[in-house]
């Protein structure tokens, strides 16, 4: 039996015995609509943990009881875990939440970090998106230790976690149990995002898409808190009931409960929301995400599912559309728009935060590539910066002359062109069609010159150098 029919045949036999509870709920599982609990920090009672089912938003009292009527709906009741307290996890995986059943009490345990922090990093990884065995090996020989080094940079005593958004696995939901045994090697707490290649085909529709990623990482949406800086991990990919059809939209209910989260954050504070689907351009229904976020000062979207880089400012809003862990579906070591396979890295202080992408395998200097062809009478540059914003600051020089800016433009990264051209490589998936970008820029210049260098300056005055000598 392969695994793919084991694992239908097993959700076969699960979705049936979920039906079969769900007919008669209430009355099969005895559990009262309001329910009530407590959350802790050993024998005393936090006050202002916001729990919630995921429709309604309640908050603990001075010793920590909450009382919350539960939705019809509701399946998972969750905390978003607050500020100097550690992850609740499995495995490394965090479990901030309870599943619903008979009970009608639910206390959370909580354990107070030993610092503070205001301090802290976290890591983006956007579409690992695994589909065999060979891309399995991949991730864990390459990217698993790349991240874990990463880590161990921030400093020994850094407090991090790991947000993952979305396309865990490639339709093949058994390679859930891989990507697990990635995150437990990583040695941080990792939350995770849904994403359209992470959901049950010929399941039903939209709210039955997401079983076996709730079995394996709890609710869609949620949120949680570090520091001076609230999370929300949101579910934006709506299955259209037909294999692998889907659009970018998040539903109703999750734009009510967002609107309630957020009454208990102030408005000063870091927001970082997580998702799958690109928001600025790929989410029918951003207009009313946007909406909710009005009036706060300080916010930033992660999303993926394009493989490719984009750093969009919209409404008020900073987008980082996250280049690909497994780049162009692991079978070239850069994605689309020439983005090596990689990651984000994110350092938050306060209310404040910085941030670069680190290119697996490679220096995090590495933040640019730098091509030089020749044409009739002349030579061209291009330079790709594929982390790019409007803040960065490009400067070239020729044979250490001064020459200023090079034009941007928008086209495709030459490495791309090529990969692409090559057809299918040794492995039998063929490279992805060059995406067109506009974080590449351009001059021309005539024969004659021997060296070409390029600066680079960051939005934090980072710099990064890197030049080109052409042959005669």
């Amino acid at each position: 039996m392969n695994r793919r029919f084991f694992l239908n045949s097993l959700g076969f036999i699960a979705g049936s015995a979920f039906i079969s509870l769900n007919s008669d709920a209430f009355s099969k599982l005895n559990r009262n609509k309001t329910i009530t609990g407590k959350v802790m920090d050993k024998n005393k009672g936090v006050a202002n943990v916001s729990v919630s089912d995921g429709f309604s938003v309640v908050r603990t009292n001075s010793k920590g009881q909450y009382t919350i009527t539960l939705n019809d709906k509701a399946t998972y009741l969750f905390m978003s875990t607050p500020s100097g307290y550690e992850f609740k996890t499995n495995a490394n995986l965090a479990k901030q939440y309870e599943s619903l059943g008979s009970r009608n009490e639910y206390d959370f345990q909580l354990t107070r970090l030993k610092k503070n922090d205001n301090k802290h990093h976290f890591i983006v990884w956007a579409d690992p998106q695994v589909r065999t065995k060979d891309d399995v090996k991949q991730m864990m020989d390459t990217s698993v230790p790349d991240t874990i080094a990463q880590i161990k940079a921030l400093g020994p005593d850094a407090l991090v976690h790991g947000i993952t958004v979305g396309d865990i696995a490639w339709d093949f939901l058994e390679f859930f149990d891989d990507y697990n045994k990635a995150v437990a090697q990583m040695g941080i707490p990792f939350f995770q995002a849904l994403g359209n290649h992470d959901m049950d085909y010929r399941k039903g529709g939209d709210e039955t898409s997401d079983k076996t990623f709730k079995e394996f990482f709890g609710p869609t949406y949620y949120s949680f808190n570090r520091g001076k800086a609230h999370y929300v991990v949101l579910d934006d990919v709506r299955y259209l009931g037909s294999e692998r059809l889907y659009d970018g939209y998040i539903t109703e209910e999750q734009i009510a409960w967002l609107a309630k989260d957020l009454e208990h954050v102030d408005k000063d504070a870091l927001l970082i929301i997580n998702l799958h689907i690109q928001l600025h351009n790929g989410v029918k229904n951003n207009a009313e995400l946007y909406k909710v976020l009005e009036g706060f000062k300080n916010v930033h979207v992660m999303s993926g599912h394009t493989h490719y880089t984009v750093n969009k400012i919209a409404n008020g809003v900073f987008e980082h559309n996250h280049g690909a862990v497994c780049g162009a579906w692991w079978a070239g070591n850069i994605c689309s728009d020439g983005t090596p396979r990689g990651y984000g890295v994110y350092s938050v202080d306060g209310n404040k935060m910085e941030w670069f992408y680190k290119p697996t395998g490679l220096s995090k200097d590495h933040q640019m590539s730098i091509y030089v062809d020749t044409l009739t009478n002349q030579h061209r540059l291009l330079v790709n910066i594929w982390n790019w914003d409007p803040e960065w600051k490009i400067e070239y020089s020729l044979d250490g002359k001064a020459m200023g800016a090079p034009e941007q433009q928008t086209g495709a990264d030459p490495e791309a062109v090529r990969l692409n051209g090559l057809g299918k490589p040794t492995k039998g998936r063929a490279f992805t069609k060059p995406t067109q970008t506009d974080h590449l820029f351009m001059a021309h210049f005539k024969p004659g010159v021997k060296k070409v260098t390029v600066k680079a300056t960051d939005r934090f005055g980072r710099t990064y150098i890197k030049e080109h000598t052409i042959e005669a």
